[in-house]
């Protein structure tokens, strides 16, 4: 069995990856998220991506899901539900709305549509959940008044960098997606693409100088992960090594995280 095409494929390399964004916004709004939120958020994960990816199969019949793969849904759903129910009343509500946005991404609107299929609002609604999943819920859950211009100033620098996170694994999948989608790969080609997502990670830089109180923890994470998401960017192409995106860019908010933990650290040691 492979172990590591399993972990992949089960999506516990991604529910790892929004976990530890979820990380980044305790680091930087400096709150405390206490475990059950962080386990809410990893299991949901697991069981909202594979059913974005595993719903057309279980449809289509064409390929077998295994066993193990079975249990890992079972599980994180299971587990998911019994988190769900110890936040707080507003995040059960969001989390609901969320819920219905991830359900309508994979299942038909209209003629066979559903949201990822609309033209350009694939990479968009995948922004606009984790931005909202990351930023908006851990804060909404811990009671914080979210009419704050940081709040949301973190929330746009969240959304454009899943977004340009995202670009990688459009690249990836022009040889995959229908042109009726109108990715932006599709739309613009490759070079056009990753020049908009370098613009885009500039603005993710500069949008920080604009909040009232600058975390200079945060600010050095920010300005230390982002040459490194323009270089796995920069390096992305159609026919890539088989886990460059789904392994090593996905890796990059994990790496954010431990860069942003280490960086606060050494800054509380030394005061």
């Amino acid at each position: 069995m492979n172990w590591f095409k399993i972990y992949i494929r089960s999506s516990l390399h991604v529910a790892l990856a929004v976990s530890a964004l979820v990380g980044i916004t305790a680091n930087e709004f400096d709150i405390k998220i206490l475990k059950y939120f962080y386990f809410f958020i990893f299991f949901s994960t697991i069981a909202g991506y594979n059913f974005v990816k595993f719903v057309s199969i279980y449809k289509s019949s064409k390929h077998e899901i295994s066993l193990f793969l079975k249990l890992i849904q079972l599980i994180s759903v299971i587990a998911g539900l019994f988190f769900y129910f110890q936040l707080s009343k507003a995040s059960i509500v969001f989390v609901l709305f969320l819920a219905i946005v991830t359900f309508l991404y994979a299942n038909p609107l209209h003629k066979n549509k559903n949201l990822r299929n609309l033209t350009g609002l694939k990479i968009s609604i995948v922004a606009l959940v984790w931005a909202s999943t990351t930023v908006v819920l851990p804060i909404l859950n811990e009671n914080i008044e979210l009419l704050n211009k940081n709040i949301w100033l973190s929330f746009i620098q969240r959304f454009l960098f899943v977004f340009i996170l995202t670009l990688p694994f459009e690249i990836r999948d022009l040889k995959f997606d229908e042109s009726t989608i109108e990715t932006l790969p599709q739309r613009l080609g490759v070079c056009k693409t990753k020049l908009i997502g370098t613009f885009l990670l500039i603005v993710v830089l500069v949008l920080e100088f604009f909040k009232d109180e600058i975390n200079k923890n945060h600010l050095y994470s920010l300005a230390l992960i982002t040459p490194i998401l323009f270089l796995f960017l920069l390096f992305s192409k159609k026919n890539e090594p088989k886990y460059y995106s789904s392994f090593w860019v996905e890796s990059i908010p994990i790496v954010w995280y431990g860069l942003s933990s280490l960086i606060l650290y050494n800054f509380n040691a030394f005061n």
